[in-house]
């Protein structure tokens, strides 16, 4: 392991950004953490045993060039959709934007379509990005980041696009300024046991969709993707290396209600300054 991990540290080194794809996690097998767990958790563990599974696979040629954009997947885990297949399948997203560039939005999803073989993604949900301490989520705020999902919706690539965490205010607003109407909402049962009356009854008026999670507030924090890098791989100067985006995919058999496949991408920059 620390031959297979000094390969991966010395592409680590040389590289600039990082691809990170845990496939179809109902194909672990031995990999799959069989105890519930939180979706933080699950998240470190998914990172964590993707790279050790990716290094353990390095043939690391010296003469080669180092490639500057590193791809880490487990391999076999990787699984695209059946074209014949597709339309009984709904796939659906949510996008954790972790800088505050809203251009991530069109690479989070070009390279799930990739992944996954398909033309688009049916459903994508955007949590809130990140914001300071203090500062209050507005709309001003929000436009750049719905207008690039207005802009995928317009080109075909998603069908339909929702929100996280929003209240009725915010969502009104969005709702009246937007090009793309939201089809839903989530809303975190952590933070209100009952979903609130003026939420309900707005969402009832304009057919907006609640439904109901369990994410933190930053699933994918800078310190905790640079402990899973550094626990998994050493000499990978973890602290260089910050995390862009994290997006969560399911696939579900429409008819039946079955997740035929579930998984994570995400894309990490090296900081070179």
């Amino acid at each position: 392991m620390g031959t297979d991990s000094g390969r991966a540290g010395l592409l680590l080194d040389r590289a600039a950004t990082l691809n990170l794809q845990t496939g179809n996690l109902l194909n672990w097998g031995r990999l799959r953490k069989k105890c519930p767990s939180t979706p933080s958790e699950e998240l470190r563990d998914c990172i964590q045993k993707t790279l050790n599974e990716w290094s353990s696979k390095i043939s690391l040629d010296l003469n080669q060039e180092m490639p500057d954009v590193l791809e880490c997947t487990v391999d076999q885990a990787m699984e695209k959709i059946n074209p014949e297949e597709r339309e009984e399948l709904k796939v659906s997203a949510k996008l954790f934007i972790a800088g505050s560039n809203s251009s991530s939005i069109r690479d989070a999803v070009d390279m799930a379509c990739s992944a996954l073989g398909v033309a688009q993604l049916d459903s994508v949900i955007i949590a809130p990005p990140p914001i300071e301490d203090g500062i209050n989520l507005s709309l001003e705020y929000l436009q750049p980041y719905w207008g690039e999902l207005e802009n995928l919706v317009q080109q075909k690539k998603i069908v339909s696009i929702g929100t996280s965490d929003l209240d009725k205010t915010l969502l009104e607003q969005l709702y009246l300024w937007s090009q793309v109407k939201p089809h839903s909402n989530q809303v975190n049962l952590a933070s209100c046991c009952v979903m609130p009356p003026d939420l309900t009854a707005f969402a009832k008026q304009f057919d907006i969709q609640l439904l109901t999670h369990n994410d933190p507030k930053e699933l994918l924090c800078e310190a905790s993707f640079q402990e899973a890098l550094q626990e998994s791989i050493r000499n990978s100067r973890a602290h260089e290396w910050t995390p862009l985006w994290l997006l969560r995919y399911s696939v579900i058999v429409q008819t039946r209600g079955i997740i035929k496949s579930k998984g994570y991408i995400l894309q990490a920059k090296r900081n070179l300054s």
